[in-house]
């Protein structure tokens, strides 16, 4: 999908040409943008959403709302960087999940070029993309020529992701940017070990976490169920969430319309930690909290009143 500002930017130039006028150069410059396309109907937030192609950052694929008029000095966008399931070098299978995160106002940068419609991409993933993702971000706020300019909020950073993505995202806690941790259908195992090329973390590694964390697994039919489960019983010095979905199993919703499940609980946790939004906030506070009240959700938390 063509975007339409680019029409006018190049139909404004050559306006100039003919007629010997002296133009200026805006800062609303897109033509990093090389492809995108709408993922489902644009997600039910009120910001209709774009999975994108930067030039800049070829390696990554952009989830960010269409329109990016609404945010400026007082509405910035947070910024979530996102590692996938098996360690992929793309994100198609959590596309509906991040669109529809993106679409209530979020720049969601996941690890991978942009999948073709209908295809699964290849290679595998680092950790480093993840760290990757979040300096880019912070380089195009303050990129003039970028469309990104004074319209992301560097304090509001976020890692997360699924599986191997989560491991990536435990890895990557400790840096003192992020704000908090999201980790889906994951957990460390106790001997640092799991597959070839997965982020061998040992249990120690999460006292270096400084930020509230969620894990959102799927249940006891999770494979990863013990893992994240055993993780949250050690973390005590920082607010932790455990929600699980029973009887999803470790594939989460993310396939699921607009994410399913997952994606409403992810939501709210990113709008409650990176946008202090008190609303989301309700979904994790108090005795009979807003997720526990959903179907088949079972939730834990420490340091969360």
């Amino acid at each position: 999908m063509v975007k339409k500002n680019w029409i006018v930017l190049a139909a404004s130039g050559l306006m100039a040409i003919m007629c010997g006028c002296q133009t200026t150069t805006t800062t609303e410059v897109v033509s990093t943008g090389t492809a995108s396309r709408i993922v489902e109907d644009g997600g039910t937030g009120p910001y209709s959403a774009i999975m994108a192609t930067d030039s800049t950052l070829q390696t990554h694929t952009v989830f960010r709302p269409e329109d990016l008029s609404a945010f400026g000095k007082k509405n910035k966008l947070p910024i979530i960087a996102w590692g996938n399931g098996a360690c992929a070098n793309s994100p198609w299978e959590h596309v509906n999940f991040l669109s529809e995160v993106a679409s209530h106002g979020f720049l969601v940068v996941a690890i991978g070029p942009m999948p073709k419609q209908g295809e699964r991409g290849g290679g595998r993933s680092e950790s480093s993309q993840m760290i990757d993702a979040i300096e880019w971000a912070i380089a195009q706020n303050s990129d003039k020529s970028s469309p990104y300019y004074n319209k992301l909020d560097v304090e509001s950073i976020a890692v997360s992701g699924m599986s191997c993505g989560g491991l990536q995202t435990l890895e990557n806690a400790p840096d003192p940017r992020i704000k908090t941790a999201m980790v889906c259908n994951s957990g460390i195992l106790g001997d640092g070990g799991g597959m070839s090329g997965m982020p061998a973390l040992k249990k120690d590694h999460l006292a270096k976490i400084h930020t509230p964390i969620i894990y959102i697994l799927g249940g006891p039919d999770d494979i990863a169920y013990a893992n994240g489960m055993d993780d949250f019983e050690r973390i005590n010095h920082v607010p932790a969430f455990a929600a699980n979905l029973n009887g999803i199993g470790h594939g989460g919703t993310y396939s699921q319309p607009h994410g399913g499940d997952f994606s409403i609980v992810a939501t709210a946790w990113f709008q409650w930690q990176l946008k202090g939004d008190k609303e989301a906030a309700k979904m994790f506070e108090g005795e009979n909290c807003g997720v526990a009240q959903m179907d088949g959700w079972v939730v834990e938390k420490k340091n969360i009143d």
